[in-house]
């Protein structure tokens, strides 16, 4: 864990047993199985890019919707309700996130056996990636606590929408 960002942040924590963040693990998971570390975090990684685009799919059609009747805001006033008024669309959602998945695969396999980091795929078209390695690893950071607050955002806003049955900024 110790070349793995994450575990080093100075954020108190009230409630845990050390009073600090780091190297937060109240499960034990990294005493009990430290060869699965890199696997968590790439689970971690891979759940936390997807909640990063979920929050913003989840925003964006409040405002902008794309062409067909069927996704017009007149057939679906609000967000939440896409779920049940569009069944094809959701498996068309599950297609490709399982196309996603079974080309993660073999990444995944060969994780510990070869020079790869836990998220990296080595696919940076836009070149935004720095090669320092100081930036490097403040852009995992950066990376990793924003996944993590996206994660807990859109249950937030999921929840949200549920309760109040209003769209953005889903409150009463």
């Amino acid at each position: 864990m110790a070349d793995m960002v994450g575990g080093e942040g100075p954020e108190p924590m009230p409630f845990a047993p050390t009073q600090t963040s780091v190297n937060f693990d109240p499960a034990g998971f990294a005493e009990r199985s430290p060869e699965w570390l890199p696997w968590f975090r790439e689970a971690e990684l891979k759940h936390g890019r997807a909640a990063m685009l979920a929050t913003v799919g989840f925003v964006l059609p409040e405002f902008v919707r794309i062409p067909g009747e069927q996704f017009s805001f007149e057939a679906i006033p609000k967000v939440i309700d896409a779920h049940d008024a569009l069944p094809d669309s959701m498996i068309q959602i599950f297609l490709w996130i399982s196309y996603l998945e079974a080309v993660s695969i073999p990444a995944l396999a060969n994780m510990n056996e070869f020079d790869r980091r836990p998220g990296d795929f080595s696919f940076d078209p836009l070149g935004f990636y720095p090669t320092d390695p100081e930036k490097q690893k403040e852009m995992q950071l950066a990376e990793l606590k924003n996944g993590r607050l996206a994660m807990i955002a859109i249950g937030g806003m999921v929840t949200g929408a549920a309760i109040t049955g209003n769209g953005f900024p889903y409150l009463p």
